[in-house]
């Protein structure tokens, strides 16, 4: 008889998973334990900084810059890509990947949303949820408080206004706003 799939590889498999599976539950300790020291560190002490964020995201590229406070519940599924930019109070709550690409800014307070619960209040009791990837492309921009709903893809160098929430893949080269975000124009 085969073994059943960790609570954990079920989520890494994209499946619905228990939230609160202790092997869950201590990797977001190890996050934050790792969050709480990068936020708690100095920004005189690039190395250290550089450090922590290796020990904690799945991938960090060469010239990125995440400035403090930084948030996000496992680590391990976020790649950044180099030279990207990441501002202020972000928030990533990386159940699934999250990939953001090269050259791209995030301003302050935006949040990158993988979990998806579920509608019914009794469902939602059980903590079973599931996750969908977000991918950020190559020289996109979302600017201050944007929102980025689970499963979206922003296409490279698409912007994003600021205060939007995407809740649909915007293409590469567009600019979008709004609540719910849409394209304006073409860049």
């Amino acid at each position: 008889m085969a073994a059943m799939p960790s609570q954990k590889h079920r989520m890494l498999a994209g499946e619905s998973y228990f939230a609160n599976d202790p092997e869950l539950v201590a990797d977001r300790r190890r996050a934050r334990l790792l969050g709480e020291r990068l936020n708690a560190g100095s920004s005189a002490e690039p190395d250290l900084r550089r450090e922590i964020l290796d020990d904690l995201l799945g991938a960090l590229g060469d010239q990125a810059e995440i400035l403090s406070p930084f948030y996000c519940d496992y680590g391990f599924q976020i790649t950044v890509g180099a030279r990207t930019f990441i501002n202020f109070g972000t928030v990533i709550l990386d159940s699934a990947p999250v990939r953001i690409g090269d050259d791209v800014q995030i301003g302050p307070g935006v949040r990158l949303v993988t979990p998806i619960h579920p509608l019914d209040p009794a469902q939602r009791r059980t903590l079973i949820e599931s996750a969908a990837s977000i991918e950020i492309g190559d020289g996109a921009w979302l600017a201050t408080g944007v929102i980025v709903c689970p499963g979206v893809t922003v296409g490279a160098g698409t912007v994003v206004g600021a205060g939007s929430v995407v809740t649909k893949d915007l293409p590469a080269g567009q600019l979008a706003f709004g609540n719910p975000c849409r394209v304006v124009r073409k860049l």
